[in-house]
């Protein structure tokens, strides 16, 4: 299985009265510079993922937005958004007992303590940059589970 980790793109800053309202930051939208960064890793993306490869998004706008880039129409997955663990990402993509590749479009520190699951064994505080993919595969080798890093991209590199 591959699993891609795509943080959302470059998003509006809230107004400091508005930084603790949940409503408010689930309507952020992209920047001008946000829907350059995926689109850009949307062309990156789009050539290396196998046809079946389901899309998933974090409800927040700016998540939709992102994965928008990829497909027009993304699965919007409520276990996605801002303020989830590592594990209930794991127990939303069902990793790693599915053979489809998964995209997952998200937050930090989620994506992150993600990543350091699979890669450590423990959840750390990881950062994938705004607009990064983290691209993961599952595998099996003499009996054993391996989690291989195919691929780390920001979005100023692609």
């Amino acid at each position: 299985m591959n699993l891609i980790l795509w943080r959302h793109a470059d998003a509006e800053n809230l107004p400091a009265p508005l930084a603790l309202n949940t409503q408010a930051d689930l309507a952020r939208e992209l920047t001008d510079r946000g829907r350059k960064q995926a689109d850009k890793a949307a062309q990156w993306l789009r050539p290396r993922l196998p046809d079946d490869t389901l899309i998933l998004s974090s409800p927040a706008v700016r998540a939709v937005q992102t994965a928008q880039a990829l497909t027009p129409t993304p699965r919007i997955v409520r276990d996605l958004a801002p303020g989830a663990n590592a594990m209930t990402l794991l127990g939303a993509i069902g990793w790693p007992n599915t053979n489809q590749s998964v995209v997952i479009v998200g937050h930090q520190p989620a994506l992150g303590q993600l990543a350091a699951l699979l890669l450590s064994g423990q959840e750390a505080y990881w950062t994938i940059k705004k607009g990064g993919i983290w691209w993961l595969s599952s595998r099996r080798r003499e009996d054993e589970s391996q989690v291989v890093v195919r691929a780390v991209v920001n979005p100023d590199l692609m």
